[in-house]
């Protein structure tokens, strides 16, 4: 998808600059962004870039969880309101609203979708009280976490331990959820732009 943004970027003849550590992509071939940096996606590399080349805007969504996390944290560091950037696509508080999985349990709710019972928790301690309350199996996810590190399924207090130890070194907030194994999932996906065309 980012290579993809990046040609419909150059086809309205806007200058890409591209952040990618990953010499072996499509997207750093000769000739698709104007310019590439092989640079880790932290928020000291960017900034660096962001300091030096001045760009108009940014778009944090073709990174992965990486470039979201990076977001996120130059968002919160002030650096895209000190050199006057515009977050292109997916604004960082929606970032921020779907990585914080209290925050998105929350706003799920608010909306009066039915979801499994959970929590977010902060130490093994409370993940304890909470699959306590719930009911093992639990599902253990880490917020703003790569790939799912730190996530699975707890059946006795000994996994749960175990999982929650290993999702607080990747993250400061874990949800537990009761688990719905066994349950079938169905995914809808709609994209919508700016003046509500969809598409299914």
């Amino acid at each position: 998808s980012g290579s993809q943004a990046i040609k419909a970027l150059r086809e309205e003849g806007i200058q890409t600059i591209l952040i990618n550590p990953n010499i072996a992509t499509v997207q750093t071939s000769k000739g698709l962004a104007d310019k590439v940096y092989f640079l880790p996606i932290t928020p000291e590399y960017v900034t660096q870039v962001i300091h030096s080349e001045r760009p108009d805007g940014i778009m944090l969504s073709f990174g992965g969880q990486t470039a979201l996390n990076c977001g996120v944290q130059l968002d919160k560091d002030g650096v895209f309101e000190k050199y006057k950037i515009r977050v292109l696509g997916t604004p960082v508080a929606s970032i921020v609203a779907t990585e914080d999985r209290k925050m998105f349990s929350d706003k799920i709710a608010e909306i009066g979708e039915k979801v499994a019972p959970s929590a977010a928790v902060y130490s093994v301690e409370e993940a304890l009280r909470v699959a306590e309350r719930l009911g093992y199996p639990v599902l253990v996810r880490a917020a703003y976490a790569l790939g799912g590190l730190g996530s699975g399924f707890a059946s006795t207090v000994g996994e749960l331990q175990a999982l929650v130890t290993q999702a607080l070194v990747h993250s400061s907030q874990v949800l537990i959820d009761k688990s719905l194994s066994g349950w079938k999932e169905v995914e809808y996906e709609v994209v919508r732009d700016a003046f509500d065309n969809c598409v299914t």
